[in-house]
């Protein structure tokens, strides 16, 4: 359901708040005594018209002259009022201030948790913008509503309701005449609200787009310069922002009408409280400080309405943020762990080995296999490089085996003949990410330390623990080079290490992270010669005596590894050791013969 159709049903943005409050209990905690608080505030704005009633009645008018002491003590009465509502509000807006920002830092943590729990391809499926969004600009909208327009209603509610009571007792002929001209603005905030939520979808969708556009030429920055493309990404950015602003000019076109149409509402009541208010003070039946306080009171009756546009279109906006945080949090992960729910099993000790049972998998329903009818067992402690042309299903498997994304046929195990095997799915996330570790192509790196960075694979481990990591690899020379050793900032993404260094550090994480099965994404495929022997002697050392699965983009690899598999087409067609595949007529041979001829210049990968 998208959003315009959710808010074309008048009940859309309740719905949404109630299922928003349901997942933030210590907001709903805090609600009691803040209302409280309010009442206490809005009940003292109203002893300011009565006091004024009986100055002007019982002091100026007195039967014997004006009475000083009613002036006195009803200013006294005032000043004391006062106080007692300036600390009610101060404490009002302490609180509220408080439980909001408890309740959306842990609605924010739910969010970007459960971002994280989906699998890679929703992930890949999303815009990375529009997901930061959600977790930040949206949620960020709902905390200045609840801040600012929380406030403002809570307050101008309890006014609302406080001040039509009093005017009931003070005249109920006025008070009715006030609320019936207030009736048809009722009506008319109804059909504004559908259109603000409906356009403020919009508004909020949008700011996902800016963010999305931003992000990505910022993160691509050295692309655009090395392309000379600057003035096509800023046209793209230039119509991201031109589609915001003209859905905030649309949105505030409806604002605009609530606000004229309030204040219109507003002015012919007043109007008629003082025609009709001077009709009954002529005939009696109310007295002039009756009539000035009922007109004080008007002003409190009217004033929430006069704000209510601001309230209204700060509600809608951040109801349209709420709707986009919800929605991904209503998303089902379709990689859950099984731990969540109580059936999730531990994997076997001992070494690893893998078993593929007839695994097939399609990256969207309708599409073309990515693999087809996989029958194999990986035995524990081999190292096996999985080959194929570009496309042909190699990364696949290291998301299936790494439970990134799960197989749409058959099954995949991990575990031995001996030991047992445990289906991957269900397989308890802890027990999988401590025993199976996968090193991307990118080597990925946080912004922090090389420390800090290594920490990741084993958190808790001593400075001395890294360094002999690297020291074991055969890296301690090059962490001998570096300006601060494993103290060395790294920037963001790593950008401050070469591609190869990267690389570096992200194997010496995993090396600390001791997995018993182990995926790599060749990490060789795009480092200078020298980093790259550096670098394979260093994998070396980390995949002996473990279990592991390499995706070889140069065949160098495959010659290393105990077995290799070849892919084509989603399928396994050849299986076996580099010399047995390579004297074999077959798709490995004429790959290993094209990658020998290219060899002899600069080495290249072959997919």
């Amino acid at each position: 359901m998208t959003t315009a159709e959710i808010a074309d049903r008048p009940e859309g943005a309740m719905r949404t708040l109630r299922r928003g409050l349901r997942m933030m209990p210590e907001f709903r905690r805090g609600l009691p005594a803040t209302f409280a608080l309010a009442l206490v505030a809005t009940a003292g704005r109203v002893v300011v018209p009565v006091a004024v009633q009986q100055v002007v009645d019982r002091g100026l008018a007195a039967p014997g002259g004006p009475d000083l002491g009613v002036v006195r003590e009803m200013v006294a009465l005032c000043a004391a009022v006062v106080l007692v509502t300036a600390f009610a509000v101060y404490r009002m807006n302490l609180r509220l201030f408080r439980t909001t920002e408890t309740a959306l830092a842990g609605l924010r943590t739910r969010a970007f948790r459960h971002v994280h729990d989906l699998s890679v391809l929703h992930q890949q499926g999303q815009r990375r913008g529009s997901l930061v969004s959600r977790v930040t600009s949206d949620v960020d909208q709902l905390s200045t509503f609840m801040q600012w327009g929380g406030v403002l209603g809570v307050i101008s509610l309890g006014q609302l309701l406080v001040a039509t009571v009093v005017m009931a007792v003070y005249s109920w002929q006025l008070t009715l005449l006030v609320l019936i001209c207030f009736v048809p603005l009722g009506y008319a905030v109804r059909f504004f609200a559908r259109r603000l939520a409906r356009v403020y979808g919009v508004v909020r969708e949008r700011v996902g787009d800016v963010l999305a556009a931003v992000s990505e030429s910022v993160v691509g920055a050295s692309t655009v310069r090395a392309y000379g493309v600057r003035e096509r990404t800023a046209a793209r950015i230039d119509r991201a922002i031109g589609r915001h602003y003209r859905a905030q000019v649309e949105a505030q076109k409806t604002t605009a009408a609530v606000f004229v149409s309030g204040e219109f509402v507003a002015s012919v009541a007043n109007a008629a409280v003082i025609v009709v208010g001077v009709l009954l003070g002529v005939a009696g039946d109310i007295t002039a400080g009756t009539l000035i306080a009922f007109l004080f009171l008007v002003t409190l009756f009217v004033a929430p309405v006069q704000t209510a546009s601001e309230v209204l279109n700060e509600a809608q906006n951040a109801v349209a943020g709420f709707r986009r945080v919800l929605d991904v949090l209503d998303t089902e992960p379709d990689v859950r762990d099984p731990a969540l729910g109580g059936s999730a099993r531990e994997l076997p000790g001992g070494p690893l080995g893998i078993r593929f049972d007839g695994v097939g998998f399609r990256y969207a329903a309708g599409a073309r296999p990515a693999l087809t009818d996989v029958d194999l067992q990986i035995a524990p402690r081999r190292r096996v490089a999985i080959v194929g042309e570009t496309g042909s299903g190699k990364t696949t498997f290291a998301k299936l085996v790494t439970r990134l994304m799960d197989p749409t046929e058959g099954r995949l195990l991990l575990g031995s003949d001996t030991a047992g095997w445990v289906p991957l799915d269900e397989v308890a996330f802890a027990s999988l990410r401590r025993r199976v570790v996968m090193v991307p192509q990118d080597g990925h790196l946080f912004d922090a330390s090389i420390a800090a960075n290594v920490r990741y694979g084993r958190p808790g481990i001593t400075d001395a623990d890294v360094v002999a990591a690297f020291a074991d690899l055969g890296l301690g020379d090059w962490l001998d080079g570096l300006p601060a050793g494993i103290a060395t900032p790294v920037g963001q993404r790593g950008e401050s290490l070469s591609a190869g260094e990267r690389q570096l550090v992200a194997v010496a994480r995993a090396y600390v992270a001791d997995p018993d099965l182990l995926v790599l994404d060749e990490a060789t495929s795009a480092v200078d010669p020298a980093t790259e022997q550096r670098l394979t002697a260093a994998l070396d050392r980390l995949t002996s005596g473990r279990t592991t699965l390499t995706i070889a983009h140069r065949l160098s690899t495959a010659e290393r590894a105990d077995e290799v598999l070849v892919v084509d087409g989603g399928r396994v067609v050849q299986r076996g050791t580099h010399e047995e595949l390579v004297a074999a007529d077959g798709p490995y041979a004429r790959l290993h013969a094209s990658w020998r001829r290219s060899s002899r210049g600069q080495p290249e990968p072959v997919g």
